[in-house]
């Protein structure tokens, strides 16, 4: 149902669209000009907050503040007002906010003897007809019960520490030596001078400086030429990772301007594009119906385990995290082993306990191997019982954490290759206490739990050694739980390894169902381990050699010898064939 859902919406998403030509390239929408204070804003200026820095010139950000009566261009953290922007000759007039006023005249801020007032120097702005401007002194802390009257009208605003009505700075052209004298006696040693670029005004005094002060002055920017980008109907913008003008069209970036097709190309394009979306629309349907389907079916899967999983919420064992997984076996550096359920690495507790960590490759049919593993390794606790020491369930991820076994598995130990283990030989009475171990073991599973388990897997590939060779019974994957009360058990289809399994467990016709089943698969493995040869052994001639048990029955009533490699003396031969006999 999901998946329709998700179709449908796909579908309806691009066959809305009458063609691909209705797509519009995200940073030619992103570079639309904004409007600040009645004032255009485009390149190479770009609106702070609003607007994508790329949408213009390194160093032309502006501030649009509510409460600024004017947009804000700073300047080497000097703030100028812009009162107005000329594009055609790449040009704006703006003023220090520091001089700004509101509308009665009040001052929007005290001024600071800190106050940095000087144009600073830049590369991207420059003083239009330098000739024109003029320098001017500000006095701070000027005394106003002691000032000449012919000063008040230089007043430009109030210091740091005073009131806003008090005003206490006053503001001179540099060249005006009277006027600066003066004020330099009426303001005593709290004179600050800071010179600040303003351009001349032809009226005199001091509400001439206040009318160049409030102007402010002209300044001509430096920046990539967006023409020919806008002529061809592009938005200007900038890169500045690699410092180089773009052009946004609606189709994609350009170098320097929009691609203009003529019209046989226009319509040589929409059928490509349709061609195209078509081509489109069939992959993506395809891609989202398989995607579907394999979600669906992992979903089912993964419903089933966590169902699992929440009624058996009590578990002993711990259940790990995948990033947990990754530090127990360091990233899984050390693999002991791969097999067709996934692989298996080494890896150390946080108490320092060596552990196993087999990373399933997928759950197989519903997760009825990994629920069987887990209910089943969870509920036992022997020595002849492999530990299960916890578990993973992550989305996709799954793991089983086991206990070490330094020696690893008994089907290793029966090759020809392996019959020396380091510098012992694995000796008749080892391989003894190993039968009698797993013998304990299968009997602990049918009959010493609370629940009885059928293993319908065992064979020397399944037995594992510790550090003193004691043999322990794992890998539950096809384990059957049932009650103790149950004599025969009902499966579904053949479970187990060939040349192991029962008769009655591949074919109803040998009889029912049940523990003897795993008896029967033990026995298999004791005949191996006591041939020291595979089960089946495909590579000989005679077809009665080929199956062991055969070999062995026609040995024994011929009274041949076996032929078995861990025998050394005549006392051991007469001991081991008693014991194999008994077993």
């Amino acid at each position: 149902m999901y998946c329709c859902v998700i179709i449908s919406i796909i579908l309806y998403s691009l066959l809305s669209r009458t063609s691909l030509c209705s797509y519009v390239d995200p940073h030619f929408l992103a570079c639309e000009p904004q409007t600040c204070r009645n004032q255009s804003i485009r390149y190479p200026f770009y609106i702070q907050g609003k607007q994508e820095p790329f949408c213009g010139y390194p160093g032309f950000a502006i501030s649009c503040d509510t409460n600024n009566a004017f947009p804000i261009l700073n300047l080497s953290s000097i703030s100028y007002i812009i009162h107005q922007i000329f594009y055609h000759n790449e040009s704006l007039r703006v003023s220090n906010a520091a001089f700004s006023s509101t509308n009665n005249n009040t001052p929007l801020y005290c001024l600071s003897l800190a106050q940095n007032l000087t144009l600073p120097p830049t590369n991207t702005f420059n003083l239009v007809d330098q000739n024109n401007h003029k320098d001017i002194i500000l006095f701070f802390g000027c005394n106003l019960s002691s000032m000449p009257p012919e000063l008040m009208d230089y007043r430009i605003g109030c210091s740091e520490g005073n009131n806003k009505t008090g005003g206490s700075v006053l503001a001179l052209y540099k060249d005006d030596v009277k006027t600066v004298n003066l004020a330099s006696k009426s303001c005593g040693t709290g004179v600050e001078v800071v010179d600040a670029v303003v351009e001349e005004e032809k009226s005199s005094g001091g509400g001439g400086i206040k009318e160049a002060l409030r102007r402010g002055f002209m300044l001509n920017w430096t920046a990539s030429d967006c023409k020919l980008c806008s002529s061809t109907g592009g938005r200007c913008g900038f890169n500045s990772s690699i410092f180089t003008f773009q052009c946004y069209c609606t189709d994609r970036i350009h170098a320097s301007k929009c691609y203009i097709p003529d019209g046989r190309n226009k319509a040589s394009l929409k059928m490509g594009l349709a061609l195209g979306l078509a081509a489109a629309v069939t992959l993506l349907l395809v891609m989202v119906t398989l995607y579907c389907t394999r979600w669906k079916k992992q979903n089912q899967r993964h419903l089933l385990v966590d169902a699992f999983l929440e009624r058996h919420g009590h578990l002993q064992i711990k259940r790990y995290s995948y990033s947990e997984m990754k530090k127990v076996t360091n990233s899984f550096k050390n693999k002991l082993g791969e097999g067709g359920f996934g692989s298996v690495y080494k890896g150390q507790l946080k108490d320092g306990r060596h552990v196993a960590v087999k990373i399933l490759s997928e759950l197989k049919g519903h997760g009825e191997d990994f629920i069987n593993e887990v209910v089943s390794m969870s509920r036992t606790s022997h020595v002849n019982v492999l530990a299960l020491l916890g578990f993973c369930f992550e989305g996709s991820k799954q793991a089983l954490v086991y206990e070490f076994m330094p020696n690893g598995s008994l089907e290793k130990l029966l090759s020809e290759e392996n019959d020396m283990i380091g510098d012992r030989q694995l000796d008749y009475q080892t391989l003894y206490d190993i039968a009698i171990g797993v013998a304990k073991g299968l009997e602990y599973l049918h009959k010493g739990c609370n629940t009885r388990i059928l293993h319908f897997d065992i064979k020397p590939h399944n037995i594992l050694l510790d550090e003193n060779f004691c043999p322990k019974i794992s890998d539950f994957g096809l384990a059957k739980v049932c009650t103790r009360k149950e004599s025969m058990v009902s499966i579904s289809g053949t479970r187990g390894t060939a040349g192991y399994i029962a008769p009655e467990v591949f074919s109803r016709n040998f009889g029912v169902i049940s523990h003897k089943s795993d008896v029967y698969s033990y026995g298999m493995m004791v005949l191996e381990m006591v041939g020291r040869r595979r089960n089946i052994k495909t590579e000989v001639d005679a077809s009665s050699e080929t199956y062991f048990p055969y070999w062995v029955y026609n040995r024994l009533v011929s009274n041949q010898q076996l032929g078995l490699q861990s025998i050394s003396n005549e006392f051991d031969n007469e001991k081991s064939m008693e014991k194999s006999i008994t077993l």
